[in-house]
């Protein structure tokens, strides 16, 4: 990896890290029961408590995934960074971990929105894979202005490594 390539990558996580750039999105839908037991019995899962008005908790990214066919807007710090570590070769994708936590369920007909910030860019990393960066956002779910849920989630862009 060329000096110059890790101090591009380096310059762009610190602008949009410094820059305090976040995305918003509000949940297309409100939560709804047929969508929590369909989660629940894909999920191979039940709990009562589930099946009368209140989300599981691991369901609050749910909510505000974009879906097939809708995209992330243009603003999102994650989708920024990936597409320009995209640019700079780093092609392939590996999504490596989440931290998640939850301050409380959330409840049928509620409609949650999400923010997104870039937390941390770190690399580059030799792995398994290949040679990477590891990019980690944070994302918090709000219900009014109240927090509700919180994840770190952590991909990891790479250039795969050649098979013989």
């Amino acid at each position: 990896m060329s000096d110059e390539r890790s101090a591009r990558i380096r310059a762009e996580a610190d602008r949009i890290i410094a820059l305090g750039e976040c995305s918003e999105m509000l949940a297309p839908y409100e939560v709804h029961q047929s969508t929590i037991g369909t989660w629940l019995d894909a999920m191979g899962y039940d709990n009562d408590r589930f099946r009368r008005g209140e989300a599981p908790p691991s369901m609050a990214q749910v909510w505000t995934m974009p879906g097939l066919g809708r995209r992330r807007g243009p603003e999102d710090p994650l989708s920024r960074m990936t597409e320009f570590l995209t640019a700079e070769g780093y092609t392939a994708v590996l999504g490596t971990n989440c931290e998640q936590s939850y301050e409380r369920y959330l409840r049928v007909g509620e409609r949650p929105r999400v923010t997104s910030a870039l937390d941390s860019v770190a690399g580059p990393k030799t792995t398994a894979m290949g040679e990477g960066w590891f990019v980690t956002s944070r994302n918090v779910w709000y219900v009014g202005d109240e927090v509700v849920a919180t994840m770190l989630f952590r991909v990891l862009k790479f250039i795969p490594k050649e098979r013989p």
